[in-house]
C-alpha cells in the first residue's frame, strides 16, 4: 500500500504537546509502506449535530483519503442529529443520505438521537433514520426490545454477517484479508439528558469487556470502539480513558460526547501490554479524522499517526463535493426562507452560546441570562407568583451572531422545543439544585444552570456537594424553609440532567406543564426587548481565595479565568499579587503550563539550580522551544519582565502553532525605537485583541505585573492548540 503522507509537517508544537505517557513499542509516526504488518486507515467525524452545511466538504476529504488509503474505514461516533434546522426541519433524513452517500461503514448512538423520544411520535423519526441507513449501528450496551418501533432491527450479537439499516453490539468487518472488529457504546447518562423512552442501558465496562470476549472468541485481534461516552467526562458515568484502562484487548477508540478537538492521537495511560489509541475530532463537522495504523501479527498498534482535516478553514478551503452539493440543494433552499424570517430585533453584540469553561455548560453568558429572562416573563405571564427561572446549559446550542436576529437562529440556539415548568420548591431545595448545577465545573455539564432572578455564588474548587456559598433572590438571601415558584423546561422539571431533587418535586405534583414552547418565550421577550444588548452581570460567581484582587474588576475576571484553570494558585493562599512586578521565571512558567510543554533534556541555565523543580522543567521547555533564551549560560529568573519582552514570548508561543502573521502594524507611537521581531510581537498582541495600550502608547519599557500577565495569557487561551 502506498501512504500518501507528510510527516515533515508535523510541528514542533504537536511533538511538544505528545503525551507523555507513550510506550516506546508504539511509534507515533506514520505507518511506512515497508513496514510490515497490517495497515489501516480510520477515517472518524462524531458530534456532527446535523451540521450538513460541511457535508459536501467531508465528502470531497472523505474520497481523497480513501483513494489515498484502500484499507481504511468510515466511522462515526454518534450525535450525527438535532442541533440545526435540516434536523428540525426534516428529523433526520438529509444525515441520513448525506451519510449514505459518504459511504459510512458504522455509526454509533448519541444521547441526542434520543432527543425525540418523548414527543407523541416516539423515537419514530430514530427508526426511519436507522431503517434507511446504509451502514449497520451499533449499540453494544443498549437495548430497544421494549419499543415496538424498533421491533427486527436490533440483533444483540457480533457477527461478520451484519446487515444496514440494523443494529448490533459489534460487527467484524474484512479489510483485505484481515478481521477488525467494531463495536458501539452509548454514554449511560443518556437516560439523565435525553428522552430515551423505553430505551435501555446496560454498563459500558460490562459491555466492552464481552464484546472484546466475543471479538476474540471469533479469531478477531484488531478492535476498536467506536463511542459516545466522551473524552475525559465525568468518571461519575464514563469516558474513553477509563474505558482503555479497564478493558483490555481495546486497540483504538474512535470517541465523541465531549466535542473534544484531539489534534493529535493520544496514547491512553494503561497498564496492559498492548497500547490504545483514542481519538475525536471536537464537533460540528468542523474536522475529519484520519488515523493510521500498523498492526502487528498479534493485532497490536506498533505504529500510529492521528491528524485533524479542517474542513471550514477559509484560508485554505476543501472543494465542495459535486455529488453532496446536488442532494443539500432541496433541503438548503426548503429551510432558507425559516433561516431569513427576521423576528424582528437586534443583537447590539455577539449572544455567546459557546461550549468551554465559561460558556454555556461551565459558566454565566449572555445568551444564558436572555433565555433566562425570557423564560421567567413568559411564567409570570401565566402565573404572576414565579420568581425565578433556570436553563439548563445544555439546552443552548449554538450562539446568535450581532445584527439582525433571525428565526432560524432562534432554532438553531433551541431545537429541542422544550415546554415550561413552574414548579414549587423550598430554599433548601433550591440549594441542593446550584449544587448539582456546579458539580462538575470547572469541567462542562449539560445541567449547568443559567439564572433569571437568582445570584449563586460558588466555590468550584471545594468538595461537589459544599460548593455553593449564597443564593439570593433578587439581592436578598433564600430562607431555606420557605416555599418560592420558579420556572424551567420540562426536561428539567422532570429530573434531566440527574436532577433528583426536581424529579421528587415532579412526582410529588409540584409542577405544572402550562405548554409553552421554549423558543416561544424566547420570541416574545425579543419582541419585548427589540435591542439586545445583553452583558454578563454577575448572576453565576465562581469565587477565588485572592482579597487582593477588588470585586468586580477586569482582573478580577482575568485571574478567576486562570484559578479555574489551574494556571495559578497565587502567592499565597489568599494574594495574587496583581500589582507585583513580574518576572522571567514567572512569566516561563504560566506560558509553559498553557502550552503544556515539557522539557525533554536538562536544563543548560547555571542559575536557576535552586528554584522549584517543576520551575526549571518549564523555563527549560520554553527554552527548548525557543520562546525564551538567556545569556552567558544563565537565565536571570528573576529579573524583570517588560511590556514589550512579554509581547515577544506570547508572539513566538503563537507562532509556535501557527502560521506567522505578515504585514500587520501598530498604531503604537511609542514602540518605534524597538526592533523587527519585537515590532510585530506587539502588533501581533494588539490583532488577536491580547494585550492593549492606552492613549496611542503601548509603553513597552515598562515592567509587566502579574496582573498584565493575567490579561495577557487569559486572551491567549483561545489561541492555543491543545493535545489532550
Amino acid at each position: 500500500m502506498k501512504w500518501v503522507k507528510s510527516i515533515a509537517a508535523t510541528t514542533l508544537a504537536a511533538s511538544l504537546l505528545a503525551s507523555p505517557g507513550f510506550a516506546a513499542h508504539a511509534a507515533e509516526t506514520a505507518p511506512a509502506a515497508t513496514k510490515e504488518g497490517f495497515n489501516l486507515t480510520i477515517l472518524h467525524s462524531n458530534d456532527t449535530h446535523s451540521h450538513a452545511e460541511y457535508a459536501p466538504q467531508r465528502t470531497t476529504k472523505i474520497k481523497e483519503l480513501r483513494a489515498a488509503n484502500p484499507n481504511s474505514l468510515l466511522l462515526d461516533a454518534g450525535d450525527a442529529l438535532t442541533g440545526t434546522l435540516y434536523f428540525n426541519e426534516f428529523t433526520g433524513e438529509v444525515e441520513m443520505k448525506l451519510m449514505n452517500l459518504m459511504g459510512y461503514d458504522a455509526m454509533t448512538f448519541g444521547n441526542h438521537e434520543f432527543d425525540l423520544g418523548s414527543s407523541p411520535e416516539g423515537h419514530a423519526a430514530l427508526a426511519k433514520f436507522v431503517k434507511g441507513a446504509e451502514f449497520p449501528l451499533l449499540g453494544g450496551n443498549l437495548d430497544f426490545s421494549k419499543d415496538p418501533l424498533f421491533d427486527g432491527l436490533q440483533f444483540q450479537t457480533v457477527t461478520k454477517d451484519f446487515q444496514n439499516g440494523k443494529i448490533y453490539n459489534g460487527i467484524i468487518k474484512d479489510i483485505d484479508g484481515e478481521k477488525v472488529g467494531i463495536f458501539g457504546l452509548t454514554t449511560e447518562e443518556t437516560p439523565s439528558i435525553s428522552s430515551v423512552a423505553n430505551v435501555q442501558f446496560a454498563n459500558y465496562i460490562d459491555s466492552a469487556k464481552k464484546a472484546v470476549a466475543e471479538f476474540e472468541k471469533q479469531g478477531v485481534n484488531k478492535i476498536v470502539a467506536l463511542t459516545h461516552i466522551g473524552y475525559d467526562d465525568s468518571a461519575d458515568w464514563d469516558n474513553d480513558k477509563l474505558l482503555a484502562s479497564a478493558v483490555e484487548g481495546i486497540d483504538v477508540i474512535v470517541g465523541g460526547h465531549t466535542h473534544t478537538k484531539l489534534d493529535k492521537a493520544v496514547k491512553a495511560d494503561t497498564s496492559f501490554k498492548n497500547p490504545t489509541i483514542i481519538v475525536q475530532t471536537g464537533q460540528y463537522s468542523e474536522n475529519l479524522g484520519e488515523l493510521d495504523l500498523t498492526f502487528d501479527d498479534n493485532g497490536a498498534v506498533v505504529e500510529y499517526f492521528g491528524q485533524l482535516h479542517a474542513l471550514n478553514n477559509k484560508e485554505n478551503p476543501v472543494a465542495a463535493d459535486a455529488d453532496a452539493t446536488k442532494l443539500l440543494a432541496p433541503y438548503t433552499e426548503k429551510i432558507a426562507a425559516v433561516k431569513q424570517q427576521s423576528t424582528g430585533n437586534t443583537a447590539v453584540s455577539v449572544l455567546d452560546g459557546k461550549r468551554g469553561l465559561w460558556g454555556v455548560r461551565a459558566g454565566e453568558t449572555n445568551l444564558g441570562n436572555v433565555i433566562a429572562d425570557g423564560m421567567l416573563a413568559g411564567a409570570k405571564k401565566i402565573d404572576p407568583e414565579v420568581q425565578f427561572a433556570f436553563q439548563n446549559g445544555g439546552g443552548i446550542r449554538a450562539s446568535i451572531d450581532a445584527g439582525d436576529i433571525t428565526v432560524g437562529e432562534v432554532m438553531t440556539v433551541m431545537p429541542f422545543g422544550n415546554a415550561l415548568g413552574i414548579v414549587k420548591l423550598t430554599g433548601a431545595e433550591l440549594y441542593e439544585i446550584a449544587e448539582h448545577s456546579v458539580k462538575e465545573f470547572p469541567k462542562e455539564s449539560g445541567g449547568f444552570l443559567h439564572f433569571s432572578g437568582l445570584q449563586v455564588e460558588f466555590d468550584g474548587k471545594a468538595p461537589a456537594g459544599k460548593r455553593v456559598q449564597s443564593i439570593k433572590l433578587n439581592g436578598k438571601e433564600l430562607d431555606k424553609a420557605a416555599y418560592y415558584k420558579g420556572a424551567t423546561n420540562t426536561f428539567t422539571a422532570k429530573g434531566g440532567d440527574g436532577y433528583e431533587t426536581l424529579a421528587k418535586a415532579y412526582a410529588d405534583g409540584r409542577v405544572s406543564e402550562p405548554g409553552t414552547v421554549d423558543f416561544e418565550m424566547f420570541i416574545d421577550h425579543l419582541n419585548s426587548l427589540k435591542t439586545v444588548d445583553a452583558k454578563v452581570e454577575g448572576r453565576i460567581i465562581a469565587t477565588i481565595p485572592f482579597t487582593d484582587i477588588a470585586k468586580g474588576s477586569e482582573t478580577e475576571g482575568y485571574v478567576r479565568d486562570l484559578y479555574y484553570r489551574d494556571l495559578t494558585q497565587g502567592t499565597s493562599a489568599t494574594t495574587y499579587s496583581p500589582n507585583a512586578n513580574l518576572t522571567r521565571a514567572q512569566a516561563a512558567s504560566f506560558i509553559a503550563r498553557v502550552l503544556k510543554l515539557e522539557a525533554k533534556g536538562a536544563t543548560t541555565f547555571s542559575d536557576i539550580t535552586s528554584l522549584e523543580a517543576a520551575t526549571q522543567k518549564e523555563i527549560t521547555a520554553l527554552a527548548e522551544a525557543g520562546i525564551v533564551q538567556g545569556q552567558n549560560g544563565k537565565f536571570n529568573p528573576t529579573a524583570k519582565v517588560t511590556r514589550s519582552q512579554l509581547a515577544l514570548m506570547f508572539a513566538r508561543a503563537y507562532n509556535l502553532q501557527h502560521d506567522a502573521k505578515t504585514g500587520l502594524t501598530s498604531d503604537f507611537n511609542d514602540i518605534s525605537k524597538y526592533n523587527e521581531e519585537t515590532q510585530n510581537a506587539i502588533a501581533l498582541m494588539q490583532d488577536l485583541k491580547i494585550a492593549s495600550g492606552s492613549n496611542g502608547k503601548f509603553m513597552p519599557s515598562n515592567n509587566a505585573t502579574r496582573a498584565h500577565m493575567a490579561k495577557m495569557l487569559s486572551n491567549y487561551i483561545p489561541y492555543v492548540k491543545e493535545s489532550k
